[in-house]
């Protein structure tokens, strides 16, 4: 009896309730996956708009004699864009088994990536502007809306990682156990990356169809 009454002592215990494992997801991953879901249902809204806008505005899209948009700078921003899911997998497969040096390689080569699709977009909008802005129609307005708006994700995801890869390099907290940051990045990145393939679609694609 009395070696039942320590067992149960011990199982009961301060120690053992604080060293327990967690069960389920962290509160983290939820955050993350229902901010994810409510910035996809603002972009479905707003590639929705687009669409009902255009087909209500007539067969003639762009209108007001605006050449369709050109094909090879969005080329290039989703070859770069794209693959920079890779690195930030990689990376946090890396962390996952306690390797810094896979999550910092990962995660710099992801920065990399992504500020080299902010800077085609900037070559995009310098020449686009010379053609037409955001008050000059509705496509225009709907082009920049969008396109802008996904930007300024990129650029909050961007801060995620930079600001991960200067912990990493501090020497910050991460390992095994302990790279719930990590992967919270890389859920926001994907939906970055999936976010701009729609975004192709809708706005580069679908006025050539």
């Amino acid at each position: 009896m009395t070696d039942r009454g320590g067992v149960v002592a011990a199982a009961t215990g301060v120690a053992a309730l604080t060293t327990e494992e967690p069960v389920g997801r962290p509160a983290g991953w939820w955050g993350m996956v229902m901010f994810v879901a409510t910035e996809a249902t603002l972009f479905a809204c707003l590639l929705g708009s687009y669409f009902y806008l255009r087909f209500q505005f007539g067969p003639q899209w762009p209108p007001g004699g605006v050449d369709k948009p050109k094909l090879l700078i969005p080329l290039l921003m989703t070859a770069v864009l794209v693959p920079s899911s890779l690195p930030v997998v990689w990376a946090e497969h890396g962390i996952r088994r306690g390797r810094r040096g896979r999550l910092r390689a990962g995660l710099a080569a992801t920065l990399v990536l992504g500020l080299t699709f902010l800077a085609l977009l900037a070559i995009e909008y310098a020449e686009d502007l010379k053609h037409f802005t955001m008050t000059t129609d509705v496509y225009g307005s709907l082009f920049y809306l969008i396109t802008g708006f996904h930007g300024l994700h990129v650029l909050v995801g961007l801060t995620m990682i930079g600001w991960l890869l200067a912990a990493s390099l501090r020497g910050g907290s991460f390992g095994s156990h302990r790279h719930e940051r990590v992967r919270n990045a890389a859920i926001y990145w994907h939906f970055v990356d999936a976010v701009w393939v729609a975004i192709l679609f809708t706005i580069y694609l679908s006025p050539r169809l």
